[in-house]
């Protein structure tokens, strides 16, 4: 898994981030979600590698990155947070601009990178996902049952907290397995390390934080982009599950066109994890973006 990557440990001002690098080329920054690491483009980042120089990380407050204190605002793990965390690893490993492909959290993270630091980012892919701010204001009974999660870890401390330490494996295998077509896509070893990971009080801790953070700082911002006309000025492409909350509560594409003039994309044969369920649709999908 990853062979041929090198492992890495960078201090950036806010936290420490460990990743993996490897390949030659343009340089690729792949962003996880939930409840993964890194670990989730093991298929896909040796394909992308032969062309690209591929940076894998695990995101503030997720797998081994680190999970510094947060605040009664939950700044420190605002997706504004996060994406500088991104920012300075990429200046760290020598590249100055960059693709970004974002899984889930992670393709919050990516588009904040590109509305915060438009210059830094060539092109941005975004997983299975709608913007932040969309999502919230757009929330009805399909959103609060069907993403419930959101307003669970979102939820007081520490309740959620409390709750998850409990049974930790219940929560990660039931993300797996219910937003998955193809649970047996996840490798035991893999299965086993997500859930590992969400055994560490400290990192159930800080993604509850970034939830709270979701629900407060990145609406707000999303919102003041909104109200300022901030764009997205790179190529977006937007990949999504046809079945899942993205293919049918949402028209992808035209609400990513509001934040965005070059917007392309379209669903991809497999549940919300589709790196994994889906590895050689969504290299090519994103050689296809990337080459051109």
């Amino acid at each position: 898994m990853f062979e041929g990557f090198d492992n890495f440990e960078i201090n950036t001002s806010g936290t420490t981030i460990r990743g993996r690098t490897g390949g030659t080329g343009p340089p690729v920054l792949l962003l996880h979600g939930i409840p993964e690491t890194h670990l989730m483009w093991h298929r896909v980042a040796p394909a992308l590698a032969r062309h690209f120089t591929v940076v894998a990380t695990d995101l503030r407050g997720f797998g081994d990155s680190g999970k510094p204190s947060s605040d009664a605002d939950h700044t420190p793990y605002s997706m504004r947070s996060l994406a500088w965390d991104q920012v300075e690893v990429m200046a760290a490993l020598g590249h100055e601009s960059f693709a970004v492909v974002g899984h889930d959290r992670g393709a919050r993270c990516a588009y904040r990178i590109a509305l915060d630091h438009p210059r830094v980012v060539d092109k941005l892919a975004v997983l299975d996902v709608v913007p932040t701010g969309d999502a919230f204001d757009r929330a009805d009974k399909r959103f609060s049952l069907g993403y419930w999660f959101w307003s669970f870890l979102a939820a007081p401390a520490p309740v959620p907290e409390t709750l998850i330490a409990a049974a930790p494996d219940v929560l990660v295998n039931h993300m797996l397995d219910e937003w998955s077509r193809a649970s047996a896509a996840f490798p035991p070893e893999v299965r086993a390390e997500y859930i590992a990971k969400f055994r560490d009080p400290a990192t159930v801790h800080a993604i509850c934080e970034e939830y709270r953070a979701a629900a407060t700082l990145d609406h707000e911002h999303d919102a003041a982009d909104r109200r300022q006309g901030s764009r997205i000025g790179c190529p977006v492409l937007a990949l999504w599950d046809p079945n899942g909350a993205v293919g049918t509560w949402y028209e992808p594409l035209e609400l990513w066109r509001e934040w965005a003039d070059d917007v392309s994309g379209g669903p991809v044969d497999a549940g919300h994890f589709m790196a994994e369920e889906a590895p050689e649709e969504v290299a090519d999908r994103l050689l296809g973006f990337l080459n051109h």
